[in-house]
């Protein structure tokens, strides 16, 4: 079993005044606060569950560095031009941009598939963290999830061989999306850079069959199963042993290996998700008139408004708010579906979803003419390959996969990766999960924790890039090709340009750079007050509100908004836009900008930074006076080391005061990070 985690705890650095929102002003920070700020202040980034760097890789496609943008999503989520096409954008739910009276989220998806597009298109082959640890792993899978572990695993420096039941790797990639919205050179060219790391992928290899997990135990120092949701969800109807019914995947897989299927001429797709959108979409391009029925509302749909919108487009009919109820034999006596009989809903109380329950009208039914049926009805976990050795060390009493540890399982050794673990998902869900799973089996293999999620801070940030006219561009539309030359191998979207890139990502108001206040040095001038954009992007305040962690929960508004009486001024990052107004007029230089990510770094390389870089400012009604001050700061700090004298700033007396004068210098501490 694995030693108990080692956590570094980052100590802070300067924080003269609790209300710096960071604990540090530059390199690595872990503590409450630092991590609070991350997930308050970059909510597309805390929102992806491969916790992708978004606003940085915006900020390259911006200024036209296609491939560095590329390499950042590569790192981060493993199959960027995969994703570019096909994610379900959890980023863009939350987007700021997005919020009421701000309009659109940015098109962070089409922006990904830009940096692919546009980039050099060579093959990158990532560096590894770690030497050759000599531990080896077998992955059962070969999708989006096994193939995310195994490139995480390489990258630690282990050997891990993936064992795939189909004969070319990919999973759900290329055996469940159609080529029309996700082209398989794309995949097979980020496959690839996964295998340039070393990673073997042996394909026709079934498990419980070919390899067992028992073998597989025996053989190699740990072991995944990334199998994925594969045994479909039939629905419990009447009629349903008819020939006809079909689950979606079954269909899509055949479609997509084969580029055809007996399906007939009228389908009706049931199912409000992204395999729904794809069966009715592909059964057109086979020749047949589909058609999406769905049992709550076009809100609930699982899916992006682009994809419903390009439903509607191919004149694909969508019915809303109907649930079905039978299949019916057809009227010449062979046991083959021919009609499917819905009843309409009205939309009750949320579910355990969140999605409000759908409750079924009586006496509103209605039947379909039908030639087949399609179920994009959901998938559960195939456990019956598992060895009866095996089983109840993974499986509850009825049968699922257990609850709690989202990765382990009560056999050591053995781990669970993706939908395998985590039920039927999305592809960024999966490769999240399998990164999370990847950093629990190195875990275990060398019995600490070599990896840490930290706040990364740049300081001595100048400029942005941004302007508040840049608030106003609409978003940009991913173009298409027309309807008359859509196929079942055409892609649809092609993608920006790079105009429509530039113009599209530069209106992300770059979240991760935080503009903040220092009232040390503040003389209330209120000229940054004069050229802010919003109303409440500074704000005055009598008082910031803190938890018991040291977080800022909230403030409280100036009771009287005179220069100098009130105590503080305060940005507030969730409303500054980032366009770097108030810096640039302010007289004194107490506006700081830092740029400031989620990343997770090595521990070695965490635990190295311990001369980090600070900062003091020393004042007086003279220049004698501030130099004096500095002067007995550095004798009582014999260990401060000065790298950087700035020349003083002297500010006008306001009425009733003297002139002050300012010198700041920046200079190297002894250590401050430490292991608990």
């Amino acid at each position: 079993m694995p030693a108990k985690r080692s956590v570094l705890t980052i100590e802070p650095g300067r924080n003269r005044m609790p209300h710096f929102s960071l604990s540090r002003e530059t390199g690595f920070a872990n503590q409450p606060k630092d991590m609070d700020w991350l997930q308050k202040n970059i909510p597309c980034q805390a929102a992806c569950p491969a916790h992708t760097r978004i606003p940085d890789y915006l900020g390259e496609i911006t200024r036209g560095n296609y491939d560095q943008a590329y390499f950042i999503n590569l790192v981060d989520n493993v199959f960027p031009a995969v994703l570019g096409r096909v994610c379900s954008r959890p980023c863009e739910d939350v987007c700021r941009h997005g919020r009421e009276g701000l309009g659109d989220p940015v098109a962070i998806c089409f922006s990904k598939r830009a940096a692919a597009d546009l980039g050099s298109g060579k093959l990158v082959v990532l560096n590894s963290l770690y030497p050759k640890t000599g531990k080896t792993i077998a992955i059962i899978g070969a999708g989006p999830a096994g193939l995310a572990a195994a490139r995480e695993l390489a990258l630690y420096g282990h050997t891990p061989t993936v064992f795939e039941k189909h004969s070319s790797p990919g999973g759900m990639m290329n055996q469940g999306i159609p080529e029309f919205r996700l082209p398989r050179d794309i995949i097979d060219k980020e496959i690839e850079q996964i295998r340039q790391l070393g990673v073997e992928i042996r394909c026709n290899q079934n498990a419980g069959t070919d390899v067992t997990v028992e073998k597989l135990l025996k053989s190699y120092d740990a072991v995944i199963i990334a199998a994925g949701t594969l045994a479909p969800n039939i629905l419990e109807l009447p009629g349903k042993d008819l020939a006809g019914i079909h689950h979606g995947l079954d269909f899509l897989l055949e479609a997509n290996e084969t580029g055809k299927s007996e399906i007939g001429d009228r389908v009706i797709v049931i199912g409000g998700g992204f395999t729904a959108m794809d069966c009715a979409r592909t059964a057109i391009r086979l020749g047949a008139k589909s058609s999406v029925y769905y049992r709550r509302s076009r809100t609930e749909m699982a899916v992006t408004k682009d994809e419903v919108d390009e439903l509607i487009h191919e004149d694909i009919p969508l019915e809303l708010m109907v649930g079905p109820a039978a299949y019916l034999a057809n009227r010449n006596g062979r046991d083959r579906v021919n009609q499917m009989r819905f009843i309409r809903n009205e939309l009750g109380e949320p579910d355990a979803s969140g999605r409000r329950r759908p409750v079924a009208v009586a006496g509103s039914e209605f039947d379909v003419d039908v030639d087949t049926v399609l179920l994009a009805t959901g998938q559960w976990q195939d456990t019956t390959w598992l060895g009866k050795s095996i089983a109840p060390k993974v499986l509850d009493k009825n049968g699922w996969i257990r609850k709690g540890s989202p990765v382990s399982t009560d056999q050591p050794g053995l781990f669970l990766a993706g939908d395998y673990s985590i039920g039927a998902s999305t592809l960024i869900q999966a490769i999240g999960h399998a990164k999370e799973c990847a950093r629990a089996v190195d875990e275990y293999l060398m019995g600490e924790s070599r990896v840490l999620d930290v706040a990364e801070i740049t300081g001595g940030v100048t400029d942005t890039g941004r302007i508040p006219d840049m608030d106003d561009i609409p978003r940009q539309a991913n173009p298409t090709i027309p309807l008359e030359k859509r196929s079942l191998r055409a892609e649809v979207d092609t993608g920006y340009t790079a105009q429509l890139a530039n113009r599209e990502t530069m209106r992300c108001y770059l979240c991760h750079f935080k503009f903040e206040i220092d009232n040390d040095i503040c003389i209330y001038c209120e000229k940054c007050l004069a050229v802010k954009p919003h109303d409440n992007c500074i704000v005055r305040v009598d008082e910031l509100i803190y938890d018991q962690q040291g977080r800022i929960t909230g403030h409280v508004p100036a009771s009287d908004a005179t220069p100098h009486h009130y105590p503080l001024l305060y940005i507030d990052q969730d409303n500054c836009t980032r366009c770097g107004r108030c810096e640039k007029v302010c007289p004194v230089e107490c506006i700081s900008i830092q740029k400031v990510t989620y990343n997770t770094s090595r521990m070695c390389d965490v635990a190295q930074v311990v001369s980090p870089t600070r900062d003091e400012t020393f004042m007086g009604d003279t220049l004698g006076e501030a130099k004096g001050a500095m002067v007995r700061w550095l004798t009582a700090h014999p260990g401060a080391v000065v790298k950087k004298e700035y020349a003083p700033i002297e500010t006008p007396p306001s009425p009733g005061e003297n002139r002050t004068v300012f010198i700041r210098i920046e200079f190297d501490e002894p250590p401050q990070a430490s292991p608990d």
